[in-house]
């Protein structure tokens, strides 16, 4: 009987803990984790737990490796490798959160495991427990949440603090770089004193509002300014060393002294003078630069939504490369923003997270003071030994607000990402809102619109909306003869027709359309393997006949008996997909033509472009393939494929897998049979008329150089687009570099 007793006492006792389980999953709270502690990498550390405004640990006690693979899997990786007791990574502060966690590996959030709740723990932080997690990232994963960037408990947030400007000059300018420092305190805005302001206060403030520096103003304006206002200055003065991100990591300052009836002693308002970068230097609005270009010798950003954001690249001996993202700071990060002309860092990315680079790891370990000119001035180790591109390091910078956000707008779409574009235009005096003519429009302008909205990337452009009815006040066509080259910051910057408009299908059903997606692919071209896999063939014309009805060959081809033959300059490719999106073909698969020749579906029409060129630039022959098979031939290890062509199954590129073409399939080539012998450029771009958008167009290209002596060809020096300086692509003459040159 006591046996009986025993059995049923544990079955109760198990029954409770599964229903108090379940009861924490369906309540789950909504907590954030982090990675922290001392050297470590960006995949192992501190287990960090962001609950009820604040940082907090988590004890080892019956923590297993099933609750390890819910944090990583939480962060972003595909699973845990190992785990740590007794504080590995050193010990953390403040509360600790979680004790006596029991994870069984399915659950989606660490939060959704049973443990003693919420601050319930008898352990110390001798005992914090530390992860190491995969290097393999989940594919696609989105990051969300803002306590990302390193900076903790927002006191003061952007919207509390702004640069009010004084003088009517300043007031016609975008953006606004100079005036008094005000604060918003209890619902209203005051004056900061200047008794105890210094310009390191000046300096974080510019950096938060997207300028990389502050200068000099002048004193006598002000103050005389000041004496005709009255002033309600701010309780309090900042004390900022000036390497600080944001106001909120400033200290406060000792009250301002009182005179009198003055609160600010002998001061006046904080007046506060910034440097706008190159690319936002102020002007009227009618006259703001067309284009936004970086001009930056050293340093760069790549794979970006927006401006001001990208994978972190930096030049070294004539090859762009990256930055390993060991001990990657935000204070590092900063340096990168200002040196780019952007203000301070919001955010200091690891692990890849805006896609992978090419190339070289030229930096690791990066450690900043906050006050170099440069990234390469940072003290920094060499030796990338163990770095590889998934643990490539990005930034995201404050920028100024220019307003462009304002005066765009989608109407009619089922969410916000997507809709019929409508843009404020001055029609007889005043401002209106009205639709985008849709002949032309494109990938390229669709971009464009994304970025001007902050809404990510482009995932389609559209040229009819009949779909999307949006106001109808806004039905006719304010803007026409929209092209863009993807790099602008608004639609407005773009080559367009002005107040002559010329749109022969109108607007309405006809009006331009876009849908826009937080991530997207990028696809890279093996540079590698087409060197080593170079070379000619004399096939014979009978063996073409599927070749030339694709139009593979050149148009003299026709004129070849069946007797004779061509030669062809063969390849492989080995196409990868370096983004965070999956790759794929913008016709649904119902819309697939079949060609009975070869046997298979084209996705495509044209998925790329080969050619061959003389050293002025004169094409001298061509090809193209269409993408008869998109697939995943193969995937980095812990990526699973997801697309095959057998069966009709479905065509694209998985993020981390690549598509290979060998050199021996119809199509593969360059029909080179009319070619001189000479030096040549051999080059091969993907996805040439943009019909999936990238986050990355310029290293869609590859070129190489090659000899041709009638006989045999020598093909070297092949390379990605964007991959070395300007000096060194320069010996390629007549060909442009980015993807404009396809246009």
């Amino acid at each position: 009987m006591a046996v009986h007793w025993t059995l049923l006492c544990r079955l109760a006792a198990l029954v409770c803990l599964w229903v108090l389980g379940q009861a924490q999953s369906e309540e789950s709270p909504q907590i954030q984790l982090r990675l922290a502690g001392t050297k470590r990498k960006h995949n192992e550390g501190r287990v960090e737990v962001h609950y009820n405004g604040e940082w907090g640990t988590v004890c080892d006690d019956d923590f297993t490796i099933h609750a390890a693979h819910v944090v990583c899997r939480q962060l972003g990786f595909l699973e845990a490798t190992s785990w740590y007791p007794s504080a590995k990574y050193g010990r953390g502060e403040g509360h600790i959160w979680l004790d006596n966690v029991h994870c069984t590996g399915r659950e989606e959030t660490l939060a959704e495991c049973s443990s003693n709740g919420f601050g319930v723990s008898d352990c110390k932080h001798s005992e914090d427990v530390g992860v190491l997690c995969s290097h393999k990232r989940i594919p696609g994963y989105r990051f969300t949440g803002a306590l990302a960037n390193n900076i903790e408990d927002l006191n003061i947030q952007l919207e509390d603090v702004r640069i009010r400007a004084i003088l009517s000059w300043q007031r016609r300018r975008i953006p606004v770089t100079e005036g008094f420092l005000e604060v918003k305190e209890g619902g209203r805005w005051r004056q900061v004193c200047s008794e105890s302001w210094t310009s390191m206060n000046s300096r974080v403030i510019c950096g938060m509002f997207g300028f990389p520096g502050e200068k000099k103003y002048n004193v006598k304006v002000y103050k005389m300014v000041a004496l005709r206002r009255k002033n309600k200055y701010w309780g309090h003065s900042m004390n900022c060393t000036g390497n600080e991100a944001h106001v909120s990591g400033c200290k406060l300052g000792a009250p301002p002294p009182r005179k009198g009836n003055s609160t600010c002693g002998l001061g006046m308002p904080a007046v506060v003078s910034c440097v706008p970068g190159r690319a936002f230097a102020p002007s009227p609005v009618t006259g703001f630069r067309k284009a936004y270009r970086l001009e930056q010798p050293l340093v760069r950003l790549k794979g970006g939504a927006s401006v001001g954001e990208g994978r972190v690249e930096v030049l070294k001996n004539g090859e762009w490369g990256t930055i390993c993202d060991d001990n990657w700071s935000l204070r590092s990060a900063t340096v990168v923003c200002r040196e780019l002309g952007f203000g301070s860092a919001r955010e200091a990315l690891v692990g890849a997270r805006l896609g992978q680079g090419m190339g070289p790891v030229h930096m690791n370990e990066v450690v900043c003071s906050g006050f170099e000119k440069s990234i390469t001035e940072c003290f920094f180790n060499k030796d990338a030994l163990g770095c590889s591109h998934e643990e490539d390091a990005a930034v995201r910078c404050n920028v100024p607000a220019m307003g462009f956000k304002d005066r765009v707008r989608l109407g009619g779409g089922r969410n916000p990402y997507e809709g019929r574009v409508e843009v404020l235009a001055e029609r007889n005096g005043s401002l209106v809102w009205g639709t985008v003519c849709s002949d032309s429009w494109g990938t390229l302008e669709a971009m464009v619109v994304c970025r001007q909205l902050g809404l990510g990337y482009a995932s389609h452009a559209y040229q009819e909306t009949w779909y999307w009815p949006g106001d109808t006040s806004a039905d006719g066509v304010v803007m026409s003869g929209v092209r863009c080259s993807g790099t602008e910051m608004s639609l407005s910057h773009c080559l367009h027709h002005g107040k002559h408009i010329h749109c022969p299908r109108g607007g309405g059903r006809f009006a331009a359309g876009v849908s826009c997606s937080e991530s997207a692919p990028d696809l890279v071209l093996n540079a590698q393997v087409v060197e080593q896999t170079t070379y000619l063939e004399d096939r014979p014309m009978f063996m073409l006949q599927c070749a030339q009805e694709e139009s593979c060959l050149s148009s003299t081809a026709s004129a070849t008996p069946a007797s004779g033959y061509r030669r062809l300059l063969r390849f492989s490719s080995q196409i990868h997909n370096n983004g965070q999106a999956d790759f794929q073909p913008r016709a649904s698969q119902h819309s697939w033509i079949w060609h009975e020749c070869h046997r298979h579906y084209h996705s495509m029409e044209v998925f790329t472009h080969y050619d061959l060129f003389s050293l002025n630039g004169t094409k001298v022959a061509e090809g193209h393939k269409a993408s008869f098979c998109l697939e995943d031939t193969d995937c980095d290890e812990g990526i699973e494929k997801r697309y095959a062509c057998a069966n009709f199954g479905p065509q694209g590129i998985t993020v981390g897998c690549w598509d290979s073409y060998r050199h021996d399939i119809d199509c593969q080539w360059i029909d080179v049979t009319d070619v001189k012998p000479g030096d040549y450029i051999f080059q091969v771009v993907i996805n040439p008329t943009y019909e999936v958008a990238e986050s990355d167009y310029t290293n869609n290209i590859m070129k190489c150089r090659c000899r041709y002596d009638g006989y045999r060809i020598w093909t070297y020096n092949c390379h990605i687009g964007g991959s070395l300086s300007s000096d060194v692509e320069d010996t390629f003459p007549g060909l442009l570099n980015n993807h404009l040159s396809y246009r």
